[in-house]
């Protein structure tokens, strides 16, 4: 599992890292090398898991165990790549590629479960261990990618690959493979390679430290509310659940309303009281900017040392150096692409702002339009627009019918698979469940965890992970695990989700078919192990099922009396899913441009203010609208300054990806849509295939031709001509 079986885990930390295992001949020296590479078997880490699936037992995996198994499972590579490296014979594919594949096993175990639970119920504990972990794996990484030796193997065979008469797999493999070495310093020169390793340890302790404070900042930017009266605006259940929130904070007796890792806030568009409003807004876009968890400096620091490593390979910034890998491959294709779109979107955005106007103006408001009047006002046009209550629509989206009859039916309609629970295997959280996975024809497929609901410990936001990953080599079936954060209900009253989260749900769907249905050799091409601008495309494909006909008549059913979701009520839903899309695509926009602003600095570039620097990035794109901010900020921009790489330049994928969704959805509906027959088409020409051959010729066998961007500009419903 060399790439990155331990990235695959949805760690953005690379795989490797430690000063090398010990070498000699005598008796005490091999003793203690083989001492240091062994872990004892008391440690469940030790062995692959027994129970099915080689899924993890957690009921027997404890804080302790983790720390020991990092350290020999990075011996043990070291010890590994060392044979590779060294092996008298001449390279071959089996005795290099292959090697590095299957090398690092145990490594694999602990980084799956660790950085899940990192995510997912992080404490003290682990996040200390986190942080002394994140420079070693960085070095662990560098240790292998920059062993000259190993990459004398591969360059080798690289160079002869037209004569080695490999499949289509093991030549993508081979490919793949060298230009990570590349792109990780193999050709670079003994003293910059050193400055690399230098880099990627600093990188590594830095965005650890930026993930650090900003956990901590959202945790104490929470606004706490003693007056129930402020409250008003807010359902019954989200103020029992404001006021369990702050009873587990130890504010007994108040309200606290905690913060989501965007800049807007779903409470700001019930809550009538502005100045709360404007409190909980003000929460969350200026978090991280000043006190124990200013997130400035640190991100200045990241972006500086990103210019740097990249002018040490040659390019004239992070971005150029980030996208060599990726579907879009220049910082131009991105920059194009968002930019022919920017006034089609901000044109949207301003006939939006204008009928929010014209609401206040019509309630006698003497204010400007400001970031946290947006959704309260933007709520009355939609409702006058629609006569639509979101309370009221919620009352037909149970969670659990919304899972069972929603996402699991459809996946069910579109590729035959059934989810069976297994209350049998242990599990992390008592919030979570165990499903295992069945083809259309009864056989097992693997492993689903859903860990749905909001708890302290986890991080904000939505994901896909995988704590097995398949692999035809190693002789593994899949272990996947979605994560969502729900608010929970209080006791006593039903789970009910909004449609933004049903469609979360289907979403993330997307992602565990993704790595459930991979069908191929390597564990490095498998699943979701592709390019950072092709692995929202699946999700992203699968969201837009919620809204099917058949499938909103299995599960858009009333909590309590069983009824379905009134035809009347269900138009106006479809019909408001478009509303407000300028706003929503402007600061998601805005955040991509953003991103790709930070990375296109050169090493030269002098940076002090932050917030200086934001605004003239957005005034230079044409996206600076005071009242839609960007999604994220610098200081809490998660997605590209949590972890050495992520998705730095890399934002715009959700929208290149998005393309590819909008595209493929069209071509089902119009060749046959909720079917098994064209279910099993996307199943076996996108999910099956993982990053065993080029991306885009993989879309194009899927459908004949590429992707334009007219379905995506139907599908956010925003005119085609400006």
């Amino acid at each position: 599992m060399f790439r990155n079986s331990v990235l695959a885990a949805g760690i953005a930390l690379a795989l490797s890292g430690c000063s090398g295992v010990p070498t000699g001949t005598d008796a005490n020296t091999e003793a203690a090398t083989e001492a240091a590479i062994t872990l004892p078997a008391s440690n469940p880490f030790a062995q692959i898991s027994p129970l099915d699936y080689h899924t993890p037992d957690f009921s027997r995996i404890e804080d302790r165990h983790f720390k020991p198994a990092f350290e020999v499972g990075m011996a043990q590579q070291l010890a590994e790549i060392d044979q590779i490296a060294n092996n008298p014979e001449p390279a071959t594919f089996e005795n290099t590629l292959v090697a590095l594949e299957t090398s690092g096993a145990l490594l694999g175990r602990v980084a799956s479960v660790f950085y899940n639970l990192t995510s997912s119920t992080n404490n003290d504990v682990r996040r200390q261990l986190q942080a002394e972990l994140s420079p070693k794996m960085s070095e662990h990484q560098d240790n292998i990618y920059l062993n000259a030796k190993l990459f004398d193997r591969v360059d080798g065979l690289y160079q002869r690959r037209d004569e080695l008469g490999l499949d289509s797999e093991s030549l993508r493999l081979l490919e793949v493979t060298h230009q990570q070495f590349v792109l990780s310093g193999a050709k670079l020169n003994p003293e910059q390679k050193l400055k690399v390793r230098a880099l990627n340890k600093a990188l590594a302790e830095t965005t650890n430290t930026f993930s650090e404070n900003l956990l901590s900042a959202s945790e104490a930017s929470a606004v706490r509310v003693k007056d129930r009266a402020r409250l008003a605006g807010l359902s019954e259940g989200e103020i029992q659940g404001a006021a369990a929130a702050a009873k587990a904070a130890g504010y007994e007796g108040e309200y606290l309303l905690v913060l989501t890792n965007t800049t807007r806030q779903s409470v700001l568009s019930s809550l009538k009281d502005r100045a709360l409003r404007e409190q909980v807004w003000k929460a969350s876009a200026y978090r991280a900017t000043e006190g124990e968890f200013d997130n400035r400096q640190v991100l200045l620091k990241i972006a500086k040392l990103r210019a740097e490593k990249a002018a040490l390979f040659g390019f004239n910034n992070w971005a150029e150096y980030k996208l060599q890998s990726q579907m879009a491959k220049t910082p131009e294709r991105v920059l194009e692409l968002l930019g022919s779109m920017a006034p089609k979107v901000v044109a949207n955005t301003t006939v939006e702002a204008d009928a929010i106007r014209a609401v206040m103006a019509a309630e006698g408001t003497d204010f400007e339009l400001q970031p946290w009047d947006w959704f309260y006002y933007g709520e009355k046009v939609r409702q006058q627009t629609y006569n639509l209550d979101q309370a009221e629509v919620s009352q037909y989206l149970e969670f659990n019918r919304v899972l069972e009859d929603g996402v699991f039916y459809t996946m069910e309609r579109l590729f035959g698979i059934t989810f069976k629970p297994r209350p049998d295997l242990p599990v992390y959280h008592p919030d979570v469940t165990a499903y295992e996975i069945f083809d259309h024809d009864g056989t097992p497929m693997g492993l689903f965890y859903a860990d749905y609901f909001a708890r302290d410990g986890k991080r904000g936001g939505a994901w896909m992970n995988v704590f097995v990953g398949q692999s035809k080599l190693l002789e593994q079936k899949p272990v996947i695990i979605n994560v969502m954060n729900i608010n929970k209900a209080a006791d006593g009253q039903p789970q009910l989700v909004s449609f933004d989260e049903a469609t979360t749900m289907f979403h993330e769907m997307g992602h565990a078919v993704h790595g459930l249905f991979s069908d191929v050799t390597y564990p490095s091409l498998a699943g979701t192990a592709v390019s950072r601008d092709f692995v929202e495309f699946p999700s992203t494909f699968q969201e837009d099922w919620a809204f099917h006909p058949d499938v909103i008549a299995n599960y858009a059913k009333h909590h309590e009396t069983n009824a379905p979701i009134p035809q009347e009520l269900l138009d106006k839903v479809l019909a408001a899913a478009k509303f407000n899309k300028g706003f929503d695509t402007l600061e998601y926009l805005s955040s991509a441009l953003l991103d790709m602003e930070w990375h296109s600095i050169g090493v030269d570039a002098q940076i002090d203010d932050v917030a200086a620097f934001e605004q003239a990035a957005l005034e230079r794109n044409g996206v600076a609208l005071d009242h839609t901010p960007p999604r994220y900020k610098s200081s809490y921009f998660a997605h590209i300054f949590s972890s050495p790489t992520g998705y730095s330049a890399g934002y715009y994928a959700y929208m290149w990806s998005e393309i590819l969704a909008a595209d493929a959805f069209a071509h089902i509906r119009e060749t046959g849509g909720l079917t098994r027959e064209r279910g099993d088409a996307f199943r076996k020409g996108i999910l099956a295939v993982g990053n065993s051959q080029d991306l885009m010729e993989t879309y194009k066998g899927f459908k004949g031709a590429e992707p334009t961007t007219e379905a995506l500009l139907i599908r956010r419903g925003i005119a085609l001509e400006q």
